[in-house]
C-alpha cells in the first residue's frame, strides 16, 4: 500500500471533530506552501513579466472591474 493510500485511509476514518481540525491545519499547511512559493517565484523575477503586462492593460484601460 502506497503511502497516500495509507494517508487517505486514515483520514477517511476520522470523527468529524477531528477531520474538521486536520482540515483547518491542512488549508493553512497549503497556504503556507502557496505562499513560500509566491515569494521565490518574485524573488526569481519569474512574475515579472506578468506584472508589466498586467500594468500596462490598466494603464490602457484594458481590465474589468471585479
Amino acid at each position: 500500500m502506497t503511502k497516500l493510500r495509507e494517508i487517505e485511509q486514515a483520514i477517511s476514518s476520522l470523527p468529524p471533530k477531528d477531520l474538521a481540525q486536520f482540515r483547518t491545519w491542512f488549508e493553512d499547511f497549503d497556504a503556507a506552501l502557496w505562499d513560500k512559493q509566491f515569494e521565490e517565484d518574485t524573488k526569481t523575477g519569474k512574475l515579472d513579466a506578468l506584472a508589466k503586462k498586467s500594468i500596462a492593460d490598466f494603464k490602457e484601460n484594458r481590465f474589468k472591474e471585479l
